[in-house]
C-alpha cells in the first residue's frame, strides 16, 4: 500500500504560478513532479477562486489592532494613575509625620 505524498502551500502555488505564467506546460509539470494533470487543475482552481482575497483588507487584523492601541492607551492611563496615587500617598504619609501623628 503506498502512502499519499503531501505537498506544502508553497509548492502548490509554484507549480500553478509555473502554469499561469506559461513557463512550463501542463505535461512537463506533471513529468517532472509525477503529478497529476487533474491534481494540478485542481490546484489552479483553488488558486484562482482564493486570488481576490489576497487584496482584500484584512478587517480581522484591523479590529484586532484597534483593541490592541486601545488596551495600550488604557495601561498607560492606569500606570499615570498609579503613579499619581503613589506620590499622593507618600505626600500624605511625609505630612502624617510631620504632624507627630
Amino acid at each position: 500500500m503506498s502512502k499519499r505524498r503531501k505537498f506544502s502551500p508553497e509548492f502548490k502555488s509554484q507549480i500553478v504560478l509555473q502554469l499561469l505564467s506559461g513557463e512550463k506546460s501542463m505535461a512537463e509539470l506533471c513529468r517532472e513532479h509525477q503529478l497529476s494533470s487533474a491534481m494540478i487543475g485542481n490546484w489552479k482552481q483553488q488558486f484562482l477562486a482564493a486570488a481576490p482575497r489576497a487584496f482584500e483588507k484584512d478587517s480581522a487584523s484591523s479590529a484586532e489592532q484597534e483593541r490592541i492601541a486601545d488596551l495600550e492607551r488604557m495601561v498607560g492611563r492606569l500606570t499615570m494613575e498609579l503613579e499619581i496615587a503613589k506620590k499622593a500617598s507618600s505626600l500624605l504619609t511625609g505630612m502624617r509625620d510631620r504632624n507627630g501623628k
